[in-house]
């Protein structure tokens, strides 16, 4: 999947996302957002210029997003973002509006409209995860040129090819050739192969 795949994802199908954003006095604050709309330049929603989250939006110009689909644990997908924010204004409004109809019930006239605005999520990175696939299946993805960064468990040159890690591993995700290689997209991150390693040749980035 491209990042425009999991930005449509987030909007079509999940929809109802957690954000978290922080306060003035530096605190984690969290709210339920619906994002309305994406295409190849990010996420938008909108928002009320009278509330506390608009006011923390305008502060700090980020945000991270959560959100999940599936019945159960074992049966969802799961999708972080995390990204810079800026306001757009109104032009966005009847867009967002022909998209999600059921904002018509919430601020039914042109009038009452007057206090929204549109925000849009225009560059970040998020991460995919899987818990319905066996192995589980992660991937990382950016938009808006953000910078791709690595992160994880990697195994080094120092490895002595002893395999005290492949027991340890709850996904099985870790092969040995010329020294052990663990498969990103499987892995949990859990860490048990940096723990057990003799030698520390298993890094974190």
């Amino acid at each position: 999947m491209t990042a425009n795949d999991y930005l449509r994802f987030i909007v079509d199908v999940i929809h109802s996302t957690v954000i978290a954003t922080v306060d003035s006095e530096g605190l984690p604050v969290t709210c339920v957002i619906d994002m309305m709309y994406a295409d190849e330049n990010g996420l938008y929603f909108l928002t009320a210029k009278g509330k506390n989250f608009y006011q923390r939006l305008k502060d700090k110009g980020y945000l991270a997003l959560s959100g999940k689909k599936g019945e159960d644990t074992m049966s969802c997908t799961a999708i972080s973002v995390r990204g810079k924010v800026r306001e757009l204004g109104s032009d966005m409004l009847p867009l967002l509006f022909e998209n999600n109809p059921y904002m018509c019930e919430i601020y039914p006239t042109e009038e009452s409209r007057k206090a929204l605005t549109v925000f849009q999520i225009y560059e970040g990175s998020g991460e995919w995860f899987d818990l319905s696939k066996k192995p589980i299946e992660r991937d990382s993805f950016t938009f808006g040129g953000a910078e791709i960064t690595e992160s994880g468990y990697f195994v080094t040159d120092d490895c002595i090819r002893c395999g005290s890690c492949l027991s340890d591993c709850p996904q099985s995700c870790i092969e040995l050739k010329e020294k052990a290689v663990i498969r990103q997209e499987n892995c949990l991150h859990c860490g048990n192969c940096a723990e057990v390693c003799p030698v520390g040749a298993v890094i974190r980035r």
